[in-house]
């Protein structure tokens, strides 16, 4: 895939946005990752129809649909959505993010979740992001710690994941936290 179609891009991944074309990678990746993303995640349906729908949400100006891709080849490595954003006086919204089985442990979350950050509090003019994250959930706890966000809470029945209300820490970065975070090396 050319660069060209790239909104940022890294050392080793860039971000676009997400798009139809992308459907049934990614469809593969969340069946090859169903194990990793079970605990996390609600089970989503992967159907046509419902992917239109998720493609539908990012037609509104208050969520963006992003794909990491590795820069050499355009494989998709991980997904980030900035959801419910907010303007007026508060500019914030809040991430969702994926990696997928195939590829994890690598960084490219890390890189990826970064170069997201750069559009969000460049291009997008937030101020906030939040990332709500399951107490349980290390490894995506280390990925908002390395990219410099603190954890601000704990929200008891926050989101109702796989037929039970899941608790969930709360994580915030300000567009000062992260503009004065040191740099972290992806290996």
């Amino acid at each position: 895939m050319s660069s060209t179609n790239y909104l940022v891009s890294g050392r080793r991944v860039a971000v676009r946005h997400v798009c139809r074309r992308d459907h049934q990678e990614l469809r593969a990746l969340a069946e090859e990752s169903d194990e990793l993303h079970r605990r996390w995640l609600p089970a989503r349906e992967n159907s046509t129809e419902a992917f239109e729908s998720y493609l539908e949400r990012f037609a509104q100006p208050t969520h963006e649909g992003f794909v990491i891709c590795l820069r050499n080849t355009g494989a998709i490595v991980g997904g980030v959505n900035v959801n419910n954003i907010v303007r007026g006086t508060l500019q914030c919204g809040s991430l969702g993010y994926t990696a997928y089985a195939s590829t994890t442990g690598r960084g490219y979350m890390t890189e990826g979740l970064g170069l997201v950050m750069r559009l969000a509090f460049g291009e997008l003019g937030l101020h906030r992001l939040e990332a709500n994250i399951q107490p349980d959930n290390t490894p995506s706890l280390n990925l908002v710690r390395r990219l410099g966000f603190r954890r601000e809470g704990y929200s008891t029945a926050f989101q109702f994941i796989n037929g039970a209300w899941r608790d969930h820490e709360r994580w915030a970065i300000t567009a000062e936290m992260a503009q004065s975070a040191a740099p972290q090396r992806v290996e």
